[in-house]
């Protein structure tokens, strides 16, 4: 049977940013998302699921928009036997379609249900179908199947603020670089899992830029594993993708299109739009992109959320805790992680063993941020031994002012209970007598066994400043 029985439609409420709209989702071909009762002839009382199969068929769901706006659909997905950390069964890549249009892959990397959200376009006030389609062709041959539910679909109206946001969005395809992989490549390593946006100040009044910004499992180039992890705090490769200035009427101003090229240069976009949604291409072994699209992997990412102010990049990561152990399987099945793990050494190790820190800091004079870098140290109870975010490596620093994530390794094992302090360190790249001020230690945490994070322990406020006489000051102790 190519669908389950023909259900009753139910009314979802979607209140979820100004101008949201109603939709209407077949109750018993996908789950509806975030309501208190499921339909009322699903069996047992349990939310439906969807399951799609290598060489089966596509499964089709339709569904009503009460008015024409940018719609996201918000869903659940697994697939049994898969694990981004297991080589050949890396993930299950399921297509979906919007009435017969291509809308988007969606690269499901677990076994456990993970909550994702995807931009389907502009839809017009009536009934439409959405369906899904096991993707034989770019799915590892470990995977046979994937489920699909707790689905919902949002519509954001023409003058709301995600509506705007939605309109503006990048359509991301996939790496086909013939060094490293097939055409296929992003459905095993460094896929675009996430993506969510930003609203900057214009220069003109009444002007504002939006910037988008995509999270990669992991970058293949630049950065090595255990700078990222020193340098960022983690693996994953974040990186800027996408901006563009709009006037007050919510209109793109041309030419102010840009996107982040290889090298990290800020060209242009002249490539192809998708009404206003620019096509690029990940084509960089460190994830830049190019405004000329070939490859066959679609990623319509939905970037609903927002970066807060004076949060690190990272902070997205913490809120869609799933990411942590996506960036941890990569790296063991990469065979990036030494063993046995030894914070002594300057290799990556277990990603279970580091203590995940958001550090905020000043620099004085401000423009010395880059040369004079800032380090962690943690000494542990019952020892003198300072164990070093940058691993002794200046290079490693975080040069950078504002909040910025770091971990630091510590011994297997380690708990927050057996932490004794948290040591600033001026660390200069170059030395130019520069000082830097310490103001908070933001967050603190470590991955438990299954790679998500702990509760955060450390919460700081203060003011520390460490100068070329006195280069270290201890911003923790236990007893704090």
């Amino acid at each position: 049977m190519n669908d389950i029985r023909r259900p009753r439609l139910r009314t979802v409420s979607v209140g979820l940013g100004s101008g949201a709209a109603t939709a209407l989702l077949a109750g018993s071909a996908l789950g509806l998302f975030a309501l208190p009762a499921v339909a009322a002839d699903t069996p047992n009382g349990h939310t439906p699921t969807v399951t799609v199969k290598r060489g089966g068929p596509a499964r089709t769901v339709p569904f009503v928009v009460d008015r024409s706006g940018e719609a996201v659909v918000t869903l659940s997905s697994q697939a049994s036997g898969v694990s981004w950390g297991t080589k050949g069964s890396e993930s299950a890549v399921v297509s979906a379609y919007v009435d017969g249009r291509y809308a988007t892959d969606i690269v499901i990397p677990s076994d456990q249900p993970i909550a994702r959200s995807f931009s389907l376009g502009h839809l017009r006030r009536g009934p439409h179908r959405l369906q899904f389609r096991f993707a034989d062709d770019r799915s590892p041959q470990g995977a046979s199947s994937a489920q699909l539910g707790n689905a919902s679909v949002q519509v954001y109206g023409e003058g709301s603020d995600l509506g705007l946001v939605l309109k503006n969005a990048p359509v991301l395809y996939g790496r086909n670089l013939a060094a490293l992989g097939d055409q296929f490549q992003s459905s095993t390593t460094d896929t675009p899992v996430f993506a969510y946006h930003e609203i900057l100040p214009a220069q003109t009044a009444d002007h504002k830029v939006i910037q988008y910004t995509v999270i990669w499992s992991n970058e293949d180039g630049g950065t090595n594993s255990p700078a990222l992890m020193a340098r960022w705090g983690r693996t994953t490769d974040i990186e800027w993708a996408y901006r563009v200035e709009v006037d007050a009427e919510g209109t793109p101003v041309p030419g102010t299109g840009v996107y982040q090229a290889a090298n990290h240069q800020t060209l242009n976009f002249a490539g192809t739009y998708e009404n206003n949604r620019p096509l690029l291409e990940t084509c960089t072994s460190n994830n830049n992109l190019c405004d000329k699209v070939d490859d066959p992997m679609r990623f319509s990412l939905a970037p609903t959320q927002t970066l807060s102010e004076g949060q690190p990049r990272e902070h997205m990561m913490d809120t869609n805790s799933w990411l942590y152990p996506v960036m941890a399987q990569e790296m063991t099945r990469e065979g990036k992680i030494e063993s046995p793990t030894n914070p002594d050494s300057p290799e990556l190790g277990d990603q279970r063993t580091y203590l995940y820190l958001a550090v905020a800091h000043t620099a004085s004079p401000s423009n010395q941020a880059g040369n004079v870098g800032l380090s962690i140290g943690v000494r542990l109870k019952g020892s003198d031994k300072l164990y070093t975010s940058n691993h002794n490596t200046d290079s490693w620093s975080i040069t950078r002012e504002g909040t910025a994530a770091t971990t630091i390794e510590l011994p297997a094992g380690t708990k927050p209970s057996d932490i004794a302090e948290v040591v600033g360190l001026r660390t200069p790249v170059q030395e130019t007598g520069a000082s830097l001020t310490v103001t908070r230690i933001a967050r603190a945490f470590f991955l438990q066994q299954n790679y998500l994070p702990g509760a955060s322990f450390i919460d700081w406020t203060g003011e520390k400043t460490l100068t070329q006489e006195a280069p270290t000051a201890v911003l923790w102790t236990a007893s704090s």
